[in-house]
Protein backbone atom coordinates (compact mmCIF):
# COMPACT_ATOMS: atom_id res chain seq x y z
CA UNK A 1 0.00 0.00 0.00
CA UNK A 2 1.78 3.08 -1.24
CA UNK A 3 0.61 6.07 1.22
CA UNK A 4 2.40 9.62 1.23
CA UNK A 5 1.85 10.70 4.86
CA UNK A 6 1.02 7.93 7.50
CA UNK A 7 -1.79 9.97 8.30
CA UNK A 8 -3.33 8.77 5.65
CA UNK A 9 -3.56 5.16 6.78
CA UNK A 10 -6.31 4.47 8.99
CA UNK A 11 -9.34 6.27 6.35
CA UNK A 12 -7.63 4.41 3.20
CA UNK A 13 -8.01 1.38 5.19
CA UNK A 14 -11.67 2.41 6.43
CA UNK A 15 -12.86 2.84 3.08
CA UNK A 16 -10.91 -0.83 1.88
CA UNK A 17 -12.20 -2.67 5.41
CA UNK A 18 -15.64 -0.69 6.44
CA UNK A 19 -17.60 -2.72 8.61
CA UNK A 20 -14.67 -5.15 9.95
CA UNK A 21 -13.36 -5.44 12.52
CA UNK A 22 -9.86 -3.63 13.50
CA UNK A 23 -9.66 -3.01 17.18
CA UNK A 24 -11.11 -5.30 20.27
CA UNK A 25 -11.21 -4.22 23.78
CA UNK A 26 -11.68 -6.29 26.96
CA UNK A 27 -14.62 -5.66 29.27
CA UNK A 28 -13.60 -6.20 32.93
CA UNK A 29 -17.00 -6.84 34.23
CA UNK A 30 -17.99 -9.63 31.76
CA UNK A 31 -15.05 -10.65 30.49
CA UNK A 32 -15.81 -10.50 27.14
CA UNK A 33 -13.90 -8.82 24.07
CA UNK A 34 -16.16 -6.34 22.31
CA UNK A 35 -15.06 -5.21 18.74
CA UNK A 36 -14.60 -2.09 17.11
CA UNK A 37 -14.73 -1.34 13.47
CA UNK A 38 -12.77 0.12 10.80
CA UNK A 39 -15.68 2.61 10.04
CA UNK A 40 -15.81 3.62 13.82
CA UNK A 41 -12.36 4.01 14.25
CA UNK A 42 -11.90 6.45 11.15
CA UNK A 43 -15.38 8.33 12.58
CA UNK A 44 -13.30 8.64 16.44
CA UNK A 45 -10.26 9.69 14.69
CA UNK A 46 -12.54 12.50 12.64
CA UNK A 47 -14.22 13.50 15.77
CA UNK A 48 -10.52 13.69 18.11
CA UNK A 49 -9.51 15.58 15.27
CA UNK A 50 -12.09 18.51 15.01
CA UNK A 51 -11.95 18.58 18.67
CA UNK A 52 -8.00 19.24 18.64
CA UNK A 53 -9.01 22.07 16.07
CA UNK A 54 -11.56 23.55 18.79
CA UNK A 55 -8.66 23.65 21.48
CA UNK A 56 -6.88 25.65 19.12
CA UNK A 57 -4.29 23.25 18.48
CA UNK A 58 -1.10 23.68 15.96
CA UNK A 59 1.04 22.12 13.26
CA UNK A 60 3.85 21.00 15.76
CA UNK A 61 2.21 20.86 19.43
CA UNK A 62 2.72 18.27 21.15
CA UNK A 63 0.38 16.24 22.94
CA UNK A 64 0.78 13.89 25.57
CA UNK A 65 -0.70 10.46 26.22
CA UNK A 66 -0.20 9.37 29.14
CA UNK A 67 -2.30 5.54 29.55
CA UNK A 68 -2.36 1.83 29.61
CA UNK A 69 -3.15 0.15 26.60
CA UNK A 70 -6.54 1.71 25.12
CA UNK A 71 -8.28 2.02 21.92
CA UNK A 72 -8.85 6.01 22.47
CA UNK A 73 -4.58 6.37 22.60
CA UNK A 74 -4.75 5.17 19.19
CA UNK A 75 -7.83 7.96 18.40
CA UNK A 76 -5.46 10.38 19.45
CA UNK A 77 -2.49 9.28 17.88
CA UNK A 78 -4.00 9.46 14.38
CA UNK A 79 -6.05 12.50 14.52
CA UNK A 80 -2.80 14.33 16.06
CA UNK A 81 -1.21 12.59 12.45
CA UNK A 82 -3.78 14.52 10.56
CA UNK A 83 -3.37 18.36 11.44
CA UNK A 84 0.51 17.93 11.97
CA UNK A 85 0.42 17.85 15.87
CA UNK A 86 3.04 15.38 17.42
CA UNK A 87 2.22 12.54 20.13
CA UNK A 88 3.93 12.21 22.61
CA UNK A 89 3.77 8.83 24.87
CA UNK A 90 4.56 7.91 28.14
CA UNK A 91 4.77 4.81 29.77
CA UNK A 92 1.08 4.36 32.52
CA UNK A 93 4.14 3.29 35.11
CA UNK A 94 6.24 6.43 35.30
CA UNK A 95 6.22 8.51 38.57
CA UNK A 96 5.28 12.17 38.80
CA UNK A 97 8.29 13.42 38.57
CA UNK A 98 9.00 11.34 35.06
CA UNK A 99 5.97 12.54 33.31
CA UNK A 100 6.82 16.28 34.84
CA UNK A 101 9.94 15.99 33.26
CA UNK A 102 8.66 15.17 30.23
CA UNK A 103 5.36 17.67 29.95
CA UNK A 104 8.33 20.45 30.51
CA UNK A 105 10.63 19.07 28.13
CA UNK A 106 8.36 18.67 25.46
CA UNK A 107 6.10 21.73 26.15
CA UNK A 108 2.91 20.03 26.46
CA UNK A 109 0.04 22.13 26.91
CA UNK A 110 -2.54 18.87 26.41
CA UNK A 111 -2.32 15.75 28.33
CA UNK A 112 -4.26 12.75 27.92
CA UNK A 113 -4.45 10.49 30.54
CA UNK A 114 -6.26 6.54 30.83
CA UNK A 115 -7.44 5.48 34.61
CA UNK A 116 -7.28 7.25 38.17
CA UNK A 117 -3.50 6.24 39.02
CA UNK A 118 -2.62 8.50 35.90
CA UNK A 119 -5.24 11.20 36.38
CA UNK A 120 -3.49 11.34 39.91
CA UNK A 121 -0.20 11.82 39.31
CA UNK A 122 -0.52 13.97 36.68
CA UNK A 123 -2.56 16.27 38.72
CA UNK A 124 0.51 16.59 41.19
CA UNK A 125 3.07 17.30 38.08
CA UNK A 126 0.21 20.09 37.25
CA UNK A 127 1.87 22.07 39.85
CA UNK A 128 5.02 21.79 38.42
CA UNK A 129 4.12 22.37 34.82
CA UNK A 130 2.87 26.12 34.42
CA UNK A 131 2.50 24.94 30.60
CA UNK A 132 0.02 22.48 31.23
CA UNK A 133 -3.26 23.48 30.53
CA UNK A 134 -5.47 21.12 29.92
CA UNK A 135 -5.95 17.19 31.15
CA UNK A 136 -8.15 14.81 29.46
CA UNK A 137 -9.13 11.54 30.91
CA UNK A 138 -9.97 8.25 29.10
CA UNK A 139 -11.82 6.39 31.69
CA UNK A 140 -15.06 7.93 32.17
CA UNK A 141 -14.91 6.33 36.27
CA UNK A 142 -11.95 8.83 37.36
CA UNK A 143 -12.79 10.89 39.94
CA UNK A 144 -11.73 14.17 38.51
CA UNK A 145 -11.53 16.06 42.20
CA UNK A 146 -13.12 18.95 40.76
CA UNK A 147 -10.31 20.05 39.63
CA UNK A 148 -10.60 22.98 36.94
CA UNK A 149 -7.89 21.54 34.30
CA UNK A 150 -9.34 18.27 33.78
CA UNK A 151 -12.50 16.81 31.56
CA UNK A 152 -13.49 13.51 29.78
CA UNK A 153 -12.70 12.16 26.53
CA UNK A 154 -16.21 11.94 25.97
CA UNK A 155 -16.91 15.28 26.68
CA UNK A 156 -13.34 16.22 24.68
CA UNK A 157 -15.20 14.20 21.65
CA UNK A 158 -17.76 16.23 21.22
CA UNK A 159 -16.22 19.59 21.21
CA UNK A 160 -15.16 19.69 17.49
CA UNK A 161 -17.83 20.21 14.41
CA UNK A 162 -17.59 19.67 10.74
CA UNK A 163 -16.81 23.44 10.62
CA UNK A 164 -13.82 22.48 11.24
CA UNK A 165 -13.69 20.33 8.34
CA UNK A 166 -11.86 23.05 5.53
CA UNK A 167 -9.12 23.87 7.70
CA UNK A 168 -8.32 20.07 8.67
CA UNK A 169 -8.21 19.17 4.47
CA UNK A 170 -5.76 22.49 4.62
CA UNK A 171 -3.67 21.00 7.25
CA UNK A 172 -3.77 17.31 5.44
CA UNK A 173 -2.43 19.11 2.16
CA UNK A 174 0.80 20.66 3.66
CA UNK A 175 1.94 17.15 5.33
CA UNK A 176 4.86 15.74 4.32
CA UNK A 177 6.77 12.94 5.09
CA UNK A 178 9.33 14.84 7.04
CA UNK A 179 6.62 15.96 9.95
CA UNK A 180 7.58 14.77 12.92
CA UNK A 181 4.91 12.08 14.09
CA UNK A 182 6.08 11.07 17.88
CA UNK A 183 8.56 12.77 20.13
CA UNK A 184 9.06 9.08 22.00
CA UNK A 185 11.20 9.47 25.44
CA UNK A 186 13.97 6.39 25.92
CA UNK A 187 13.64 5.13 29.49
CA UNK A 188 17.19 6.97 30.78
CA UNK A 189 19.10 3.89 32.01
CA UNK A 190 21.84 6.69 32.47
CA UNK A 191 20.99 10.40 32.68
CA UNK A 192 17.97 12.31 31.98
CA UNK A 193 15.37 10.53 29.21
CA UNK A 194 16.06 12.03 25.85
CA UNK A 195 12.81 13.05 23.64
CA UNK A 196 13.54 10.60 19.97
CA UNK A 197 12.31 12.82 17.29
CA UNK A 198 10.55 10.02 15.17
CA UNK A 199 9.27 11.39 11.60
CA UNK A 200 6.35 10.11 9.64
CA UNK A 201 9.29 9.09 6.47
CA UNK A 202 10.23 6.93 9.36
CA UNK A 203 7.23 5.29 10.00
CA UNK A 204 6.80 4.62 6.33
CA UNK A 205 10.17 3.18 5.38
CA UNK A 206 9.84 0.35 8.79
CA UNK A 207 6.26 -0.26 6.94
CA UNK A 208 8.40 -0.86 3.72
CA UNK A 209 11.14 -3.28 4.82
CA UNK A 210 8.95 -4.95 7.25
CA UNK A 211 6.64 -6.22 4.20
CA UNK A 212 10.22 -7.57 2.81
CA UNK A 213 11.14 -9.46 6.18
CA UNK A 214 7.39 -10.99 7.09
CA UNK A 215 6.32 -12.17 3.71
CA UNK A 216 3.64 -14.29 5.71
CA UNK A 217 1.88 -11.83 7.47
CA UNK A 218 -1.80 -10.65 6.69
CA UNK A 219 -4.40 -9.31 7.49
CA UNK A 220 -5.79 -12.54 8.56
CA UNK A 221 -3.48 -11.94 11.65
CA UNK A 222 -4.65 -11.11 15.07
CA UNK A 223 -2.52 -9.62 17.74
CA UNK A 224 -2.99 -9.00 21.25
CA UNK A 225 -1.07 -5.18 21.97
CA UNK A 226 0.43 -6.86 25.41
CA UNK A 227 3.89 -4.27 25.86
CA UNK A 228 3.01 -0.85 26.58
CA UNK A 229 2.09 1.33 23.68
CA UNK A 230 4.91 3.91 24.80
CA UNK A 231 7.17 0.85 23.97
CA UNK A 232 8.52 1.53 20.37
CA UNK A 233 8.20 -2.02 19.54
CA UNK A 234 4.72 -2.28 20.63
CA UNK A 235 3.76 0.87 18.97
CA UNK A 236 5.59 0.08 15.72
CA UNK A 237 4.72 -3.35 15.56
CA UNK A 238 0.69 -1.87 15.83
CA UNK A 239 0.88 0.49 13.18
CA UNK A 240 2.22 -2.33 10.97
CA UNK A 241 -0.63 -4.60 11.99
CA UNK A 242 -2.99 -1.57 11.10
CA UNK A 243 -0.92 -0.78 7.78
CA UNK A 244 -1.71 -4.38 6.74
CA UNK A 245 -4.90 -4.70 7.94
CA UNK A 246 -4.78 -6.95 10.86
CA UNK A 247 -6.98 -7.15 14.26
CA UNK A 248 -5.67 -6.29 17.55
CA UNK A 249 -6.39 -7.57 20.39
CA UNK A 250 -5.90 -4.60 23.09
CA UNK A 251 -4.49 -5.78 26.69
CA UNK A 252 -5.42 -3.08 29.09
CA UNK A 253 -3.80 -5.20 31.78
CA UNK A 254 -0.48 -6.61 31.74
CA UNK A 255 -1.10 -9.04 34.75
CA UNK A 256 -4.00 -10.30 32.57
CA UNK A 257 -1.74 -11.43 29.42
CA UNK A 258 -1.93 -14.98 29.80
CA UNK A 259 -6.03 -15.34 30.16
CA UNK A 260 -6.16 -12.74 27.28
CA UNK A 261 -3.79 -15.49 25.28
CA UNK A 262 -6.08 -18.57 26.09
CA UNK A 263 -9.22 -15.59 25.32
CA UNK A 264 -7.60 -14.87 21.78
CA UNK A 265 -5.45 -17.57 20.53
CA UNK A 266 -3.42 -14.84 18.59
CA UNK A 267 -1.74 -16.16 15.71
CA UNK A 268 1.10 -13.07 16.14
CA UNK A 269 2.25 -10.92 19.60
CA UNK A 270 5.14 -9.33 20.41
CA UNK A 271 7.00 -9.27 23.89
CA UNK A 272 9.88 -9.77 25.75
CA UNK A 273 12.13 -12.39 26.17
CA UNK A 274 11.29 -13.08 29.88
CA UNK A 275 7.76 -13.89 28.72
CA UNK A 276 9.25 -17.06 26.65
CA UNK A 277 11.39 -17.91 29.99
CA UNK A 278 8.47 -18.18 31.62
CA UNK A 279 6.53 -20.58 29.04
CA UNK A 280 9.86 -22.46 29.01
CA UNK A 281 10.25 -23.21 32.59
CA UNK A 282 6.52 -23.71 32.94
CA UNK A 283 6.77 -26.64 30.25
CA UNK A 284 10.14 -27.72 31.67
CA UNK A 285 8.79 -28.07 34.78
CA UNK A 286 5.73 -29.94 33.60
CA UNK A 287 7.89 -32.52 31.56
CA UNK A 288 10.59 -32.89 34.83
CA UNK A 289 7.28 -34.08 36.31
CA UNK A 290 6.23 -37.05 34.28
CA UNK A 291 7.41 -40.82 34.96
CA UNK A 292 10.21 -41.72 33.10
CA UNK A 293 9.37 -43.48 30.39
CA UNK A 294 7.05 -40.35 29.32
CA UNK A 295 10.10 -37.90 30.47
CA UNK A 296 11.96 -40.36 27.66
CA UNK A 297 9.11 -39.89 24.79
CA UNK A 298 8.95 -36.42 25.30
CA UNK A 299 13.10 -35.95 25.42
CA UNK A 300 12.72 -38.38 21.84
CA UNK A 301 10.18 -35.67 20.70
CA UNK A 302 12.41 -32.93 21.01
CA UNK A 303 15.35 -34.34 19.48
CA UNK A 304 12.90 -35.01 16.34
CA UNK A 305 11.33 -31.34 16.13
CA UNK A 306 14.81 -29.71 16.15
CA UNK A 307 16.24 -32.49 13.63
CA UNK A 308 12.52 -31.26 11.66
CA UNK A 309 12.36 -27.62 12.14
CA UNK A 310 16.10 -26.37 12.37
CA UNK A 311 18.37 -29.22 10.61
CA UNK A 312 15.78 -28.90 7.97
CA UNK A 313 13.01 -26.34 7.63
CA UNK A 314 15.49 -23.55 8.76
CA UNK A 315 17.64 -24.75 6.14
CA UNK A 316 14.97 -24.95 3.55
CA UNK A 317 15.52 -28.81 2.70
CA UNK A 318 13.07 -31.07 2.12
CA UNK A 319 12.60 -33.40 5.41
CA UNK A 320 12.73 -37.23 4.06
CA UNK A 321 8.58 -38.63 4.72
CA UNK A 322 9.11 -40.87 7.62
CA UNK A 323 10.84 -38.24 9.58
CA UNK A 324 7.52 -35.70 8.30
CA UNK A 325 5.15 -38.22 9.59
CA UNK A 326 6.84 -39.11 12.53
CA UNK A 327 7.21 -35.05 13.48
CA UNK A 328 3.15 -34.79 12.25
CA UNK A 329 2.72 -37.40 15.28
CA UNK A 330 4.69 -35.87 18.01
CA UNK A 331 3.18 -32.94 17.10
CA UNK A 332 -0.22 -33.65 17.45
CA UNK A 333 -0.11 -36.00 20.82
CA UNK A 334 2.36 -33.76 22.26
CA UNK A 335 3.21 -30.47 21.04
CA UNK A 336 0.09 -29.30 19.86
CA UNK A 337 -1.16 -29.97 23.68
CA UNK A 338 1.36 -27.42 25.15
CA UNK A 339 0.82 -24.87 22.61
CA UNK A 340 -3.12 -24.79 23.27
CA UNK A 341 -2.25 -25.03 26.91
CA UNK A 342 -0.65 -21.84 26.71
CA UNK A 343 -2.98 -20.40 23.85
CA UNK A 344 -0.38 -19.89 20.76
CA UNK A 345 -1.70 -23.11 18.73
CA UNK A 346 -2.58 -20.62 15.61
CA UNK A 347 0.91 -19.27 15.59
CA UNK A 348 2.06 -17.38 12.46
CA UNK A 349 5.38 -16.41 14.28
CA UNK A 350 5.93 -14.22 17.90
CA UNK A 351 8.51 -11.32 17.38
CA UNK A 352 10.23 -10.99 20.79
CA UNK A 353 13.07 -8.53 21.45
CA UNK A 354 14.24 -6.01 24.56
CA UNK A 355 16.45 -8.48 25.58
CA UNK A 356 18.64 -11.49 24.82
CA UNK A 357 16.96 -14.81 24.98
CA UNK A 358 18.95 -17.54 26.03
CA UNK A 359 20.05 -19.84 22.89
CA UNK A 360 18.97 -23.36 24.48
CA UNK A 361 15.31 -21.67 25.18
CA UNK A 362 14.60 -21.01 21.35
CA UNK A 363 16.38 -24.20 20.06
CA UNK A 364 13.67 -25.75 22.78
CA UNK A 365 10.74 -23.45 21.13
CA UNK A 366 11.69 -23.72 17.74
CA UNK A 367 12.09 -27.44 18.25
CA UNK A 368 8.12 -27.98 19.37
CA UNK A 369 7.13 -25.38 16.39
CA UNK A 370 6.75 -21.96 18.15
CA UNK A 371 7.97 -19.80 15.22
CA UNK A 372 9.66 -17.26 17.54
CA UNK A 373 11.02 -14.35 15.59
CA UNK A 374 14.31 -13.13 17.44
CA UNK A 375 15.22 -9.05 16.71
CA UNK A 376 16.76 -5.99 17.64
CA UNK A 377 15.99 -2.75 17.69
CA UNK A 378 15.82 0.42 19.53
CA UNK A 379 13.28 3.63 19.65
CA UNK A 380 16.25 5.65 17.73
CA UNK A 381 15.74 3.14 14.84
CA UNK A 382 11.89 3.23 14.53
CA UNK A 383 12.40 -0.54 16.49
CA UNK A 384 13.87 -3.15 14.17
CA UNK A 385 17.46 -3.00 13.22
CA UNK A 386 17.50 -6.99 12.21
CA UNK A 387 15.58 -9.99 12.40
CA UNK A 388 14.86 -13.67 11.61
CA UNK A 389 13.56 -14.60 8.12
CA UNK A 390 11.27 -17.74 7.98
CA UNK A 391 14.50 -19.54 6.82
CA UNK A 392 17.92 -19.61 7.29
CA UNK A 393 18.19 -17.47 10.78
CA UNK A 394 21.10 -18.35 12.71
CA UNK A 395 20.86 -19.38 16.43
CA UNK A 396 22.71 -17.05 18.75
CA UNK A 397 22.42 -14.06 16.45
CA UNK A 398 19.34 -11.38 16.60
CA UNK A 399 18.58 -12.14 12.97
CA UNK A 400 19.59 -10.14 9.56
CA UNK A 401 19.95 -6.28 8.82
CA UNK A 402 17.09 -5.62 7.91
CA UNK A 403 16.80 -4.37 3.94
CA UNK A 404 17.66 -0.48 3.66
CA UNK A 405 19.36 -0.23 6.50
CA UNK A 406 22.88 -0.54 6.80
CA UNK A 407 25.16 -1.60 9.64
CA UNK A 408 28.74 -1.49 10.90
CA UNK A 409 31.19 -1.89 13.44
CA UNK A 410 33.15 1.02 15.24
CA UNK A 411 35.28 1.40 18.18
CA UNK A 412 35.10 -1.01 21.12
CA UNK A 413 32.80 -2.85 18.46
CA UNK A 414 29.93 -0.71 18.35
CA UNK A 415 26.68 -1.13 16.23
CA UNK A 416 26.77 1.73 14.62
CA UNK A 417 23.68 2.98 11.73
CA UNK A 418 22.49 4.33 8.92
CA UNK A 419 19.04 4.75 7.04
CA UNK A 420 16.10 5.81 6.14
CA UNK A 421 14.55 4.39 9.61
CA UNK A 422 17.07 6.37 11.61
CA UNK A 423 15.90 9.23 13.99
CA UNK A 424 17.43 12.99 12.79
CA UNK A 425 17.92 13.01 16.75
CA UNK A 426 16.63 13.99 20.20
CA UNK A 427 14.11 16.80 21.14
CA UNK A 428 16.36 20.32 22.20
CA UNK A 429 19.46 18.29 22.53
CA UNK A 430 21.47 19.47 20.22
CA UNK A 431 25.01 18.22 22.15
CA UNK A 432 23.13 14.66 22.81
CA UNK A 433 22.28 14.63 19.72
CA UNK A 434 25.75 15.38 17.69
CA UNK A 435 27.26 13.07 20.53
CA UNK A 436 24.73 9.87 19.28
CA UNK A 437 26.51 10.25 15.59
CA UNK A 438 30.11 9.63 13.90
CA UNK A 439 29.94 10.65 10.59
CA UNK A 440 26.63 10.39 9.83
CA UNK A 441 26.13 6.82 11.79
CA UNK A 442 24.01 6.17 14.42
CA UNK A 443 26.01 4.75 17.30
CA UNK A 444 23.63 2.86 19.46
CA UNK A 445 25.61 2.10 22.37
CA UNK A 446 25.35 -1.85 21.86
CA UNK A 447 28.60 -3.68 21.36
CA UNK A 448 28.16 -6.62 18.51
CA UNK A 449 29.43 -8.30 15.17
CA UNK A 450 28.10 -8.85 12.03
CA UNK A 451 28.68 -11.77 10.42
CA UNK A 452 28.96 -12.10 6.62
CA UNK A 453 25.57 -12.70 5.82
CA UNK A 454 24.81 -9.48 7.44
CA UNK A 455 23.36 -11.27 10.94
CA UNK A 456 23.90 -9.47 13.70
CA UNK A 457 24.73 -10.81 17.07
CA UNK A 458 24.88 -9.31 20.16
CA UNK A 459 27.77 -9.14 22.93
CA UNK A 460 26.15 -6.78 25.44
CA UNK A 461 25.48 -2.96 26.20
CA UNK A 462 28.74 -1.00 25.92
CA UNK A 463 28.14 1.15 28.95
CA UNK A 464 27.56 -2.00 31.58
CA UNK A 465 30.16 -3.82 30.06
CA UNK A 466 32.71 -3.68 33.01
CA UNK A 467 36.19 -5.55 33.57
CA UNK A 468 37.29 -7.18 36.84
CA UNK A 469 40.37 -5.78 38.78
CA UNK A 470 41.95 -8.93 36.74
CA UNK A 471 41.71 -7.48 33.25
CA UNK A 472 39.00 -9.68 32.46
CA UNK A 473 35.43 -8.25 30.31
CA UNK A 474 32.18 -9.42 31.70
CA UNK A 475 29.05 -9.23 30.15
CA UNK A 476 26.79 -8.98 33.34
CA UNK A 477 23.49 -9.39 30.82
CA UNK A 478 24.76 -12.64 29.45
CA UNK A 479 25.14 -14.29 32.97
CA UNK A 480 22.11 -12.54 34.09
CA UNK A 481 19.57 -14.18 31.45
CA UNK A 482 21.60 -17.66 31.68
CA UNK A 483 20.25 -17.64 35.65
CA UNK A 484 16.77 -16.28 34.82
CA UNK A 485 16.10 -19.63 33.30
CA UNK A 486 15.52 -21.36 36.29
CA UNK A 487 12.24 -20.93 37.93
CA UNK A 488 14.03 -20.07 41.12
CA UNK A 489 14.97 -17.08 39.79
CA UNK A 490 12.96 -13.98 39.37
CA UNK A 491 15.88 -11.00 38.77
CA UNK A 492 19.20 -11.07 39.09
CA UNK A 493 22.10 -8.25 38.82
CA UNK A 494 25.19 -8.91 38.45
CA UNK A 495 28.11 -6.57 40.39
CA UNK A 496 32.09 -6.96 39.34
CA UNK A 497 33.41 -3.85 37.78
CA UNK A 498 36.89 -2.93 39.10
CA UNK A 499 36.32 -6.04 41.34
CA UNK A 500 38.16 -9.52 41.46
CA UNK A 501 35.32 -11.84 41.03
CA UNK A 502 31.80 -11.47 40.22
CA UNK A 503 28.87 -11.39 42.60
CA UNK A 504 25.04 -11.37 42.35
CA UNK A 505 22.02 -10.15 44.14
CA UNK A 506 19.05 -12.46 43.32
CA UNK A 507 15.57 -11.91 43.56
CA UNK A 508 14.38 -15.51 44.03
CA UNK A 509 11.05 -16.44 42.93
CA UNK A 510 9.77 -16.55 46.39
CA UNK A 511 6.43 -19.10 45.59
CA UNK A 512 8.85 -21.60 44.61
CA UNK A 513 11.13 -20.68 47.65
CA UNK A 514 8.26 -21.35 50.25
CA UNK A 515 7.24 -24.13 48.26
CA UNK A 516 11.33 -25.86 48.77
CA UNK A 517 11.05 -24.99 52.12
CA UNK A 518 8.07 -26.97 52.61
CA UNK A 519 9.36 -29.78 50.59
CA UNK A 520 12.10 -29.69 52.99
CA UNK A 521 10.59 -29.27 56.30
CA UNK A 522 12.18 -25.82 56.78
CA UNK A 523 11.33 -23.86 59.53
CA UNK A 524 10.83 -20.23 59.37
CA UNK A 525 8.81 -17.42 60.72
CA UNK A 526 9.82 -14.40 58.15
CA UNK A 527 10.91 -14.31 54.74
CA UNK A 528 14.29 -12.66 55.58
CA UNK A 529 15.26 -16.19 58.07
CA UNK A 530 14.24 -18.22 55.17
CA UNK A 531 16.49 -16.47 52.54
CA UNK A 532 19.25 -16.58 54.99
CA UNK A 533 18.80 -20.27 55.65
CA UNK A 534 21.97 -22.19 55.33
CA UNK A 535 19.81 -25.26 53.16
CA UNK A 536 18.45 -22.60 50.68
CA UNK A 537 21.56 -20.96 50.40
CA UNK A 538 23.21 -24.15 49.69
CA UNK A 539 20.66 -24.91 47.55
CA UNK A 540 21.09 -21.48 45.23
CA UNK A 541 24.57 -21.84 45.37
CA UNK A 542 24.80 -25.74 43.43
CA UNK A 543 21.33 -23.95 41.37
CA UNK A 544 24.29 -21.45 40.18
CA UNK A 545 26.77 -24.01 39.60
CA UNK A 546 24.69 -26.30 37.19
CA UNK A 547 23.74 -22.55 35.42
CA UNK A 548 27.45 -21.59 34.98
CA UNK A 549 29.03 -24.76 33.84
CA UNK A 550 30.06 -23.69 30.67
CA UNK A 551 30.72 -20.28 31.64
CA UNK A 552 34.79 -19.58 31.67
CA UNK A 553 35.61 -19.38 35.57
CA UNK A 554 36.05 -15.47 35.56
CA UNK A 555 32.72 -15.18 34.26
CA UNK A 556 30.95 -17.43 37.11
CA UNK A 557 29.32 -15.62 40.44
CA UNK A 558 31.59 -16.72 42.83
CA UNK A 559 29.03 -15.15 46.05
CA UNK A 560 25.63 -14.47 45.74
CA UNK A 561 22.80 -12.61 48.59
CA UNK A 562 19.01 -13.09 47.95
CA UNK A 563 17.11 -10.31 48.96
CA UNK A 564 13.18 -10.67 49.08
CA UNK A 565 11.85 -6.93 47.29
CA UNK A 566 12.66 -7.21 44.01
CA UNK A 567 13.82 -4.34 41.44
CA UNK A 568 11.29 -1.98 40.22
CA UNK A 569 10.68 1.21 38.44
CA UNK A 570 8.80 2.72 41.78
CA UNK A 571 12.38 2.52 42.95
CA UNK A 572 14.18 3.74 40.20
CA UNK A 573 16.19 0.25 39.60
CA UNK A 574 14.34 -0.80 36.92
CA UNK A 575 13.70 1.70 33.50
CA UNK A 576 10.00 1.52 32.17
CA UNK A 577 10.71 -0.86 29.37
CA UNK A 578 12.36 -3.40 32.85
CA UNK A 579 16.07 -2.85 31.82
CA UNK A 580 18.59 -2.87 34.97
CA UNK A 581 19.55 0.68 36.48
CA UNK A 582 22.77 -0.34 37.40
CA UNK A 583 24.19 2.84 38.57
CA UNK A 584 21.42 3.04 40.86
CA UNK A 585 21.21 -0.78 42.42
CA UNK A 586 25.22 -0.49 42.87
CA UNK A 587 23.86 2.58 45.13
CA UNK A 588 20.86 1.35 47.01
CA UNK A 589 22.91 -2.02 48.13
CA UNK A 590 26.17 -0.83 48.43
CA UNK A 591 26.40 -1.67 52.12
CA UNK A 592 25.46 -5.59 50.87
CA UNK A 593 27.42 -6.08 47.96
CA UNK A 594 31.02 -4.65 49.94
CA UNK A 595 29.68 -7.38 52.38
CA UNK A 596 30.13 -9.89 49.31
CA UNK A 597 33.69 -8.72 48.74
CA UNK A 598 35.07 -8.92 52.80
Amino acid sequence: MSIPHFSNIIFRQAEKYQDRNVFFTRNDENKTWNPITWKYFADQVTKATRSLITLNTKRGDRIGIYTQNMAESFYVDFANFGIGAISVPMFATSSVSQIAYIINDAGIETLFVGEQTQYDNALKAADNCPGLERIIVFDPNVNLHNNGLAFYYKDFIDLGSARHDKEIAERQAQASPDDIAIIMYTSGTTGEPKGVILNHSNFLEAMRIHDLALPTFSENDRSIAFLPLSHIFERAWCYYCLYRGAVIYINLRPQEIQTAIREVRPTVMCSVPRFWEKVYIGVKEQINSFKPYMKGIVTWALALGEIYNLNYLRQEKKPPLFLKLKYKLVDKLIFSKVKKTVGIENANFFPTAGAALEDGINIFLRSMGIPIIIGYGLTESTATVCCFRPTRYVIGSAGKIMDGLEARIGEDNEIQLKGKTITQGYYKKPEATEAAFIDGWFRTGDAGKIDSEGNITLVERIKDLFKTSNGKYIAPQQIEMKLGTSKYVDQAAVIGDQRNYVTAIIVPALPEVEKLAAERNIRYNLIDELLTHPDIIAFYQSLIDSLQQEMASYEKVKKFTLIKKGFTIESGEMTSTLKLRRAVIMQNYRKLIDEMYK
